[in-house]
């Protein structure tokens, strides 16, 4: 499988009704530019506010994982997002004129027929994929729901199934690679048991439900009350009970067709770790809680990771370029040019090297018997080496100025002293667009990070 980013093609419209509200929603899934990741746009609210789907903004799991942002809702997401994961695509925006997408057949079937209609495409920048490298789990002690995560050379998701009951049983479903999503999990559809439908019917909360969008278990004696009621709020003349204990109108596509959409619901829970996960998930009794408690750790994890990561590269090894070649590309010039060499140079990022004496100029006030760098020169540092990236994408860079746009994030996390080298890193959030360089950099020196900053800078020609 491709190693770089997708999105789709074109954009494409599904309409229903959403399973809670029962209101009739359209959705558009629209293309996305690289390292965008997963996000939905309430078109329906003024500003059409946008909610990235990320595991910090889930605020309740009850009948589907519901995400909020700025007081604005998105009910039951997992199941558009399941399908975007398996098929692959890293980007999408999903526009939808309503809280909630439509529930379809209870499945991703849906979802994935509406992505591949509208084709999927590669972009121009490999995947931002979390390598899982020791286990990682996450117990709920209450209800012994319980997922572990541990390496693989792919994304492979395995689900247990046991809610303690004679119709259901115990199941298990596997999926041993991403690509097997469409055949084997996207037409898997949600399911309730009955004592959960009539709590639902009473706080009338299944406005959108019939009998073609959720497998309905039959766990207790159907009386006469109750059966009026399922014909009513299913609008249907007779129900009935199948032999498999399940009712009428549906027949199962799976014998385990539970476990498989629990594995289909842990899929699109994770999607809000906003990074492609190539690991071993094992989830014992998984559920949108523990699901998305566990994503909100892996997250946290993930961020640690990426920020006390620090590079290592052997400064005995020529540079890529040396400081005469990077004053062929910067308009800097001493004392204000912060870059001493570039270590690694390609279309999505920069490793750029300075070293930091007590010659600098900035030392004689900076402070006068303790000399401390100022945090604003890293940053310009930083800035400098992103400078690098951008200009090395026109064929005249003696040409242009780099302007700073924007700065925000902004952290100092250790002193830097005279004697310091400091390594500095600058990785593309967006792609290069009209000269506009969005990055993300960092400064690290003695095997620490010392400083961060997300940085926007623009080259202009110069007249």
């Amino acid at each position: 499988m491709s190693n770089k980013q997708k999105t789709i093609k074109n954009e494409v419209s599904l309409s229903g009704v959403g399973l809670h509200t029962g209101v009739t929603v359209t959705m558009t899934l629209k293309p996305a530019l690289a390292n965008h990741g997963f996000a939905f746009m309430r078109v329906d609210l003024e500003g059409k506010p946008v909610v990235e789907a990320k595991a910090e903004y889930v605020i309740n799991t009850q009948r589907g994982t519901n995400l909020e942002k700025n007081g604005v809702q998105i009910q039951t997401s997992e199941h558009v997002l399941a399908a975007a994961v398996g098929l692959d695509i890293d980007n999408l925006l999903i526009e939808i004129d309503a809280s909630e997408p439509p529930i379809m057949d209870g499945s991703a079937k849906f979802f994935v027929e509406a992505l591949e209609r509208a084709g999927i495409k590669e972009l121009d920048i490999d995947k931002d994929e979390y390598i899982v490298k020791e286990v990682i789990s996450y117990k709920d002690e209450t209800t012994g729901s319980e997922i572990i995560l541990m390496p693989s050379d792919e994304y492979q998701v395995t689900t247990m199934v046991d809610f303690g009951t004679k119709i259901l049983g115990t199941q298990n479903a596997t999926l041993e690679t991403i690509s097997d999503f469409k055949t084997e999990i996207a037409d898997a559809r949600t399911f309730s048991f009955l004592h959960e439908i009539e709590m639902l019917l009473e706080n009338d909360l299944i406005k959108g439900g019939d009998l073609n969008n959720a497998i309905v278990y039959v766990d207790k004696e159907l009386s006469d009350s109750t059966m009026q009621k399922l014909k009513k709020a299913f609008k249907k003349d007779n129900i009935s009970v199948q032999s498999n204990g399940i009712l009428d109108n549906l027949s199962l596509h799976w014998a385990n067709e539970a476990a498989r959409h629990k594995l289909l619901d842990v899929i699109g829970d994770l999607a809000l770790v906003g990074k492609r996960i190539r690991g071993k998930v094992i989830a014992n009794k998984p559920g949108h809680k523990v699901n998305t408690q566990f994503a909100k750790k892996l997250a946290k994890i993930i961020k640690l990771e990426k920020r006390s990561k620090v590079p290592h590269y052997d400064l005995n090894e020529k540079p890529l370029l040396d400081i005469h070649q990077i004053m062929d590309i910067l308009p800097h010039r001493p004392p204000f040019l912060l870059v001493d060499r570039v270590l690694e140079l390609s279309r999505n990022h920069v490793v750029g090297m300075k070293n930091v004496t007590m010659n600098e100029d900035y030392f004689v006030g900076h402070f006068p018997g303790s000399p401390v760098m100022p945090g604003v020169l890293q940053v310009e540092a930083m800035a400098q080496c992103g400078g690098i990236l951008v200009l090395s994408t026109v064929s005249d860079p003696e040409n242009y100025l780099t302007y700073f746009m924007k700065m925000n994030n902004v952290k100092f996390k250790q002193k830097v002293l005279p004697g310091d080298t400091l390594i500095l890193k600058c990785e593309l959030i967006t792609p290069i667009r009209r000269g506009i360089c969005h990055m993300q950099s960092y400064a690290y020196a003695n095997g620490k990070l010392v400083a961060e900053a997300e940085l926007m800078a623009q080259i202009t020609k110069i007249k």
